[in-house]
């Protein structure tokens, strides 16, 4: 009997039968709540910035409780073979595909409007009264910052690879310190500049694809601030370092996204 039992449990086959778990459907229910609030906030509503804030908090909390299991998965109870890091590979690949045609909808709205400027707007592009903002000083540094910090997490990588801990360390560290660099000087430029979302075509396809960029960075540099913590505790290794890897396809797909955006919406976009 107790021989049959301990065969039942034995798993014979590669792949990781997930346990059920709420966090999906907790993490959806809070990526809603922050559409919802978003759209208040943008609409000007009583409480819409409070409520965007408490959304965005739990949508955290979702994540890193989540993302703590997936861990503990990969890292304590040896579920990730080979087999499934290849299933997840597909995934991530899957997922910078459907951001691609995400951003695609942006790129789209600006080219429609610039390269046929309606007579609503004047027939002109930029539209007249719009102050444009100089491609070669923020929108330039942060360009020079985003592929910096591709060079760097492109060395934590080869690093990890190689096993050699204190380069892999010390250039996660650099790409999350450009990552924040370069948040801070968007944040500043949207501060310093004299349109706003409201303000017309321009207004709502420059915020909204620079936007949502923005969004992208942020969410990258939680991704890599979570692999960077991962490391410190000897977590990522030579042959299981997939949360590190797919953190770094998604930083170079930000870094790719930003350069459509600088020499389009900024450069050409502008002039």
């Amino acid at each position: 009997m107790l021989l049959s039992q301990v065969s039942k449990n034995i798993q014979r086959h590669p792949f990781h039968l997930v346990d059920p778990s709420p966090w999906p459907f907790v993490a959806s229910l809070c990526a809603f709540s922050c559409t919802i609030s978003g759209v208040l906030y943008m609409h000007a509503y009583i409480n819409g910035s409070s409520l965007l804030f408490i959304s965005f908090i739990f949508l955290l909390l979702a994540m890193f409780i989540w993302w703590r299991d997936v861990v503990r998965e990969s890292t304590l109870e040896g579920h990730h073979t080979g087999i499934v890091q290849r299933g997840l590979r597909y995934g991530v690949i899957l997922f910078i595909v459907s951001e691609i045609l995400f951003f695609f909808a942006f790129f789209w709205a600006f080219f429609h409007s610039s390269l046929a400027p309606t007579v609503e707007i004047g027939t002109i592009w930029p539209p007249k009264g719009i102050a444009v903002l100089n491609p070669w000083e923020i929108p330039f540094l942060n360009t020079l910052i985003l592929l910096l910090s591709g060079c760097t997490v492109t060395w934590s990588h080869h690093a990890i690879v190689s096993n050699l801990r204190v380069q892999a360390v010390v250039s996660l560290f650099l790409t999350i310190v450009l990552a924040v660099i370069f948040t801070t000087f968007q944040a500043y430029e949207y501060n310093m500049a004299d349109f706003r979302l409201s303000d017309g075509i321009y207004g709502s396809t420059f915020y909204m694809a620079t936007g949502f960029h923005g969004f992208h960075v942020l969410v990258g540099t939680i991704s890599l601030g979570v692999c960077f913590l991962r490391l410190i505790n000897y977590q990522l290794t030579q042959e299981h370092h997939f949360g590190f890897e797919s953190s770094a396809w998604y930083w170079h797909f930000v870094d790719v996204v930003w350069l459509f955006l600088f020499v389009s919406i900024y450069w050409w976009g502008g002039s």
